[in-house]
């Protein structure tokens, strides 16, 4: 009996690599286009976490009440640590693995964030100190990238900048809350604004 050779054309397992960085480029969820229906359920998790941590965590700072802060924001800590997971393992299929590694960093900045939470607003300085810190590193790694669009990239640089300054405050001694005036109250609004811009990335590209 003869066996037939298969012969393997090398070219056949390139991945047209310039298309592809092209495709990353144009999103920084690219293979949502493609994504079957179970990958779809994933991304409407995660695009929800997105909002259930602008709407709550920015309730959390309006509020007065240390209890009902806590409430709002142990629930945003919540959505937004599933969000960015989730976000951090799209990423890293897609190949884009700084933007990838941005949002483990974020996830991980939330749950130090979240680990002060209970302790009420002086107690969880510490906590935020970390969680700021984290949040401002995540913030470059996932803007730094041209993956998003430009004006969201801007706000994550500029809110980036803000918490680093809050963060390095902290480091110096200096008595801030985590809703103290002028920061770190007025860097919460760019905050908010890059995750409702993920979502609605998230969202445009399904």
């Amino acid at each position: 009996m003869r066996v037939r050779q298969r012969t393997v054309n090398p070219d056949a397992r390139v991945v047209f690599p310039a298309a592809r960085r092209e495709l990353i480029s144009a999103c920084i969820f690219p293979i949502v286009n493609a994504s079957p229906p179970s990958s779809r359920a994933v991304d409407r998790v995660t695009a929800g976490g997105l909002l259930v941590g602008a709407v709550f965590g920015l309730a959390g700072t309006l509020v007065a009440s240390p209890t009902l802060q806590a409430t709002l924001w142990a629930i945003d800590s919540i959505g937004l640590v599933l969000a960015t997971t989730l976000l951090a393992i799209k990423c890293a299929r897609a190949g884009a693995d700084l933007a990838a590694g941005g949002f483990l960093v974020f996830a991980m900045g939330e749950s130090v964030l979240f680990s002060g939470t209970a302790a009420g607003p002086s107690g969880s300085v510490p906590a935020f100190a970390a969680g700021a810190a984290l949040w401002a590193t995540a913030l470059v790694m996932i803007s730094a990238p041209r993956l998003l669009p430009a004006w969201l990239r801007a706000l994550g640089i500029v809110a980036a900048v803000l918490f680093a300054v809050t963060a390095a405050r902290l480091f110096a001694g200096e008595p801030l809350l985590p809703t103290s005036s002028p920061l770190p109250f007025f860097a919460y609004p760019f905050l908010v604004a890059n995750l409702l811009g993920w979502a609605w990335t998230l969202c445009r590209t399904r």
